[in-house]
């Protein structure tokens, strides 16, 4: 699925409108928020979820902190 969205401008920014059906899809309505990433074949949108975001963090804290000690476990 895709759809062409276009930039609007939204009182001193620029917007896009999602079409309902993408909305009704992630179960989001106003207020919600998205997660906009960066991947090597583009852009995703996701719904962004605090404890996932949570998980993440914890998981990067714990690779820093054993950074050595995971460099060797992975030779």
């Amino acid at each position: 699925m895709s759809d062409r969205l276009k930039l609007r401008k939204i009182g001193n920014s620029l917007g896009v409108v999602i079409p309902s059906e993408a909305l009704a899809r992630f179960q989001v309505g106003e207020g919600d928020e998205l997660l906009l990433t960066l991947t090597p074949n583009g852009y995703k949108l996701d719904v962004y979820d605090e404890e996932v975001s949570e998980q993440v963090k914890a998981g990067r804290e714990m690779a820093k902190r054993y950074r050595n000690t995971l460099r060797e476990l992975s030779k």
